[in-house]
């Protein structure tokens, strides 16, 4: 019997060069004793699902996937629970987990760094809302203006210059409607706010390295909560001056910390799950899964 390892590879071909992309990771993969991976396309109706019970089924020993972050999400949904490794390569424009975890954004050096690096247990946070049936996700969910931003950024601006495409939607919505909410936090009594977005995140760091959650680490059995509440678009200076300083005490930024973060709006709103838009609606409620995955890390 065989004891060489064998390796699911989860694609989105929307989002990777299929014949150089496909040829650098078996390459890598047979240099290091897998056999030949069985390789599995994301489509248009299925962003990950069934290919990720595919590899559950074959009893893949490592699970690599590739495409934007919603397809990420899918595939770490389906892992979680399962023990098997997941090794998250750069696609696509965001590529937040990949950038949280450290693993470099050069398919070659991902590569050497997951293939050759260590297996981690992270967090999962289950999350839950009206008009959305429990699901997970692994990076953040949110609310208000930055399901706006997400939804909006041109799909066609995003191929030409990647997540700077993010910027060019922020700038469109920055006088986006606020929304009054109540955020419960574990057991505490509500606080009410008027916001224009809550974030829940799992992790902390956005593109360009901004720490939206500064203190969210992947793997410490909580999960934090951003409330971004300007009042007008000349307070967006300082706001940003307060998510990039640490020390810069900003009263429209408010973080909470805790296991379980419920968020209700007082109407229906665009919401988003790891950079993918959902179904708009007023609550929010997710929970942390702890030590979840099993990712490979550098």
């Amino acid at each position: 019997m065989s004891s060489a390892r064998r390796a699911a590879v989860i694609v989105n071909p929307v989002k990777v060069d299929g014949d150089e992309f496909r040829r650098t990771v078996e390459t890598a993969l047979t240099e290091r004793g897998f056999e030949k991976p069985l390789w599995l396309e994301t489509t248009e109706d299925d962003a990950g699902v069934t290919m990720a019970r595919r590899a559950i089924e074959e009893q893949a020993d490592l699970v690599l996937v590739a495409g934007g972050d919603g397809t990420v999400r899918v595939v770490c949904a389906e892992l979680a629970r399962t023990a098997i490794p997941v090794a998250v390569l750069p696609g696509g424009t965001g590529n937040l987990l990949a950038r949280n975890l450290g693993i470099s954004l050069e398919l070659d050096v991902a590569l050497t760094e997951l293939l050759d690096g260590s297996q981690q247990r992270i967090d999962s946070v289950l999350v839950k809302g009206d008009q959305l049936p429990e699901d997970r996700f692994v990076v953040m969910a949110g609310l208000g203006l930055d399901a706006a931003i997400i939804e909006d950024a041109p799909d066609d601006l995003k191929k030409r210059v990647g997540w700077a495409a993010y910027v060019v939607s922020t700038l469109k919505n920055l006088n986006h409607p606020s929304v009054r909410v109540e955020i419960t936090v574990d057991d505490q009594p509500p606080v009410r706010r008027r916001a224009r977005t809550v974030v829940i995140g799992n992790v902390g760091t956005l593109q360009a390295n901004i720490p939206l959650l500064p203190d969210a680490t992947p793997d410490d059995g909580t999960i934090d909560a951003v409330v971004l509440a300007p009042r007008r678009i000349t307070h967006w200076p300082r706001l940003a001056l307060g998510l990039v300083i640490r020390s810069w005490r900003e009263r429209h930024v408010e973080r909470f910390t805790g296991h379980r973060i419920q968020v209700r709006a007082d109407r229906p709103v665009r919401r988003q799950l790891d950079g993918d838009a959902v179904t708009e609606g007023a609550n929010l409620v997710a929970e942390v899964d702890p030590s979840a995955l099993v990712v490979r890390v550098p």
